[in-house]
């Protein structure tokens, strides 16, 4: 254990810390049922690779190579949202400053009144919280509003003879800024299809971005919050306000859901 540690040298640990980078990375990619199935056909091309150089099959051998020299571009191709959202996370240089408490439990109180108010009466709603990374590349259409957050406006924009019901509203820095947004749908497979086009909106949203949106299901009424590309149902208002609160505030938590 002695003569280890006296060999042990700075760029040994820098090296067990990048290793430990790469292999956190690369578990949150291999979540999905769709990464799981690549991982293990790679290694079944590896495996046959290794056995027909040894067998001397030349021509299988060859297109094996073939395969796992593109094996790059197929993981690219396949995972081109989560590089691009890892790229936006971990290079994008934030502009913004972080809000004040008090206008963030003020901003929450209004989405969450609400939301509850809209719930009550099967009213379907999409309310999307920005955080730190910009939504502009990844939304469509809307309505330029620029208005303080009111439980009160946000529940005039999703009654349905409101010209701009259909989509969502987007929250920038405490203000409402835009309304009738499309958001991107979801393409995980994995995603019950019992969920509605509201649900997947929300999802499909936060697998690219860090924002929180609340969901109000126009079918049963309930309540659900997506972060993190995952979404949790029916959801429990005083750990929604806390969890908001928290996340949204001058230190905001990495939370993956509630």
């Amino acid at each position: 254990m002695g003569a280890i540690l006296d060999t042990f040298r700075l760029i040994d640990l820098l090296d067990i810390v990048l290793v430990a980078l790469f292999i956190h990375r690369a578990s949150s990619l291999l979540r999905s049922p769709l990464a799981l199935r690549l991982l293990l056909a790679l290694n079944a091309v590896f495996l046959l690779a290794v056995i027909s150089r040894l067998s001397g099959l030349s021509t299988l051998q060859w297109l094996l190579n073939s395969l796992l020299g593109s094996g790059v571009v197929i993981v690219v191709v396949i995972f081109h949202t989560d590089i691009r959202r890892a790229i936006l996370t971990y290079g994008r240089v934030l502009a913004s400053t972080p809000q004040q408490s008090s206008d963030v439990a003020e901003v929450v109180d209004a989405v969450i009144a609400a939301a509850t108010s809209l719930a009550a009466r099967n009213i379907g709603s999409l309310i999307v919280l920005e955080r730190q990374m910009g939504l502009d590349p990844f939304i469509e259409v809307g309505t330029e509003i620029d208005a303080k957050v009111t439980s009160e406006l946000l529940t005039s924009i999703f009654l349905p003879y409101s010209p701009i019901h259909d989509g969502a509203v987007i929250i920038k820095r405490g203000k409402l800024t835009l309304a009738g947004c499309f958001l991107p749908l979801t393409r995980n497979p994995g995603v019950s299809k019992n969920l509605g086009t509201r649900h997947r909106a929300a999802i499909g949203l936060t697998e690219l971005v860090d924002a929180l949106v609340v969901v109000v299901s126009e079918e049963t009424g309930t309540i659900s919050l997506a972060v993190g590309g995952r979404i949790t149902g029916d959801i429990d208002l005083g750990e929604l306000r806390k969890f908001l609160v928290r996340s949204l505030g001058p230190s905001p938590e990495r939370g993956g859901h509630v």
